[in-house]
């Protein structure tokens, strides 16, 4: 069992985290505190091929693995979580959805445009009465003749007013809770798809969240993506990439505050010494650094499995509910070796406590987490007569 990164993957490292000391570090809280999304970045990112890390090359991607991916989302992270929720939001929801349910046409139409940051993705799911219960969509697509017409609204959307396309589940039937879900690529550029409220957030406020509002929104019927009534059995499959997206993002989160904290207390001196050399200081320092190095592992052996093919509900799940849990533990504990000026805006802690929480809830709450693992945990044992690992 090999716990190196390659070469390569180092190579791939050092660049990211070049780029985000340069490009994002020091602009970070000013587009935290305007909640200005930096589009300007993000082709950037998209000329680095960071925005289709996991595409094939011939749709314009990098080709890499959900190592790579968790690695660059990491460095990103580390520097500014609203920039790597957009990233995360990009790859693994709306362009990695085309690319494992389109057809053949959308791919080679869109994916290029995507991967290269020309267009920004969102992936809308979430509905005001659906959030956990995805199963409770409302909004609804009807064909008519070639055409499949959507109406209703989105909320908590990812680059609903910055991007250029979302992935849009809707009923197409109003048969079983999930059966009967589909799902769409709408282009932004069709009549009758509109961004709503933009929500005003405690944390990644750099990155764009609003409401979507379809309105007799007509879509060719390819845009359909897979089968009819197939949508929320894609979800879920995608979802299983999107835990490890925010696994990767909270990893990214908590190294920049355990980063910061020990930084920090090398060199703020009480009562004559070095805050580190304090044992009270060193053994959050220690904690902080376990947790951080735990939740690296979980995470890359979901990314491994992904990597491999394999089944990965429940690795990915146990990632995302201990990574995100110790990005919110890790910045609290940063915060407190900071002591006052770590309250202060001027010490990057204070916008990873903030940016930490949304990982708890996004693409399923700790609490959603303990279920898909408890239900995958009793599966196994059920197929295997006890729990092994995959």
């Amino acid at each position: 069992m090999d716990f190196e990164l390659t070469q390569d993957q180092h190579s791939i490292r050092d660049m990211v985290r070049d780029f985000a000391s340069n490009e994002i570090a020091p602009f970070a809280g000013d587009w935290d505190e305007r909640q200005y999304f930096p589009r300007e970045l993000f082709s950037k990112l998209g000329e680095l091929g960071l925005l289709g890390v996991v595409m094939p090359e011939e749709y314009g991607g990098a080709g890499l693995g959900y190592v790579e991916y968790v690695v660059i989302l990491e460095e990103i992270s580390a520097v500014d979580g609203g920039v790597g929720l957009g990233v995360a939001a990009h790859n693994s929801l709306c362009t990695n959805h085309l690319f494992q349910f389109g057809s053949e046409e959308l791919k080679m139409e869109f994916l290029p445009k995507l991967a290269s940051g020309e267009w920004i993705g969102a992936w809308g799911l979430t509905e005001p009465g659906a959030g956990s219960d995805a199963g409770g969509t409302r909004t609804t697509a009807v064909l008519d003749g070639n055409e499949w017409v959507l109406n209703g609204s989105k909320t908590f959307i990812t680059h609903a007013t910055s991007g250029d396309c979302c992935v849009v589940v809707a009923r197409t039937s109003r048969e079983g809770s999930h059966h009967g879900i589909s799902a769409f690529f709408v282009p932004f550029d069709r009549a009758g798809v509109e961004p709503g409220k933009k929500e005003n957030k405690l944390g990644m406020r750099c990155s764009d969240t609003s409401s979507l509002v379809l309105e007799d929104c007509r879509v060719p019927a390819g845009y359909l993506l897979g089968d009819q009534g197939d949508g929320f059995v894609q979800a879920m499959k995608i979802l299983d990439g999107g835990r490890i997206s925010i696994a990767a993002l909270s990893l990214g989160i908590a190294r920049g505050a355990l980063d910061a904290s020990l930084e920090y207390s090398t060199v703020r001196e009480q009562f004559g010494r070095k805050i580190s050399s304090f044992q009270a200081i060193s053994h959050k320092l220690a904690d902080m650094g376990t947790q951080v190095d735990a939740a690296r592992l979980l995470t890359m052996r979901a990314a491994a499995l992904k990597d491999l093919g394999k089944d990965c509900t429940l690795e990915s799940a146990m990632a995302k509910v201990h990574a995100s849990e110790t990005a919110v533990r890790t910045a609290e504990e940063a915060i407190q070796i900071h002591g006052g000026y770590g309250y202060t805006k001027d010490y990057p802690v204070e916008r990873a406590w903030r940016d930490s929480k949304l990982c708890t809830i996004g693409e399923g709450t700790s609490e959603v987490q303990r279920l898909v693992i408890a239900r995958e945990l009793l599966r196994r044992v059920a197929s295997n007569g006890t729990h092994k690992e995959s």
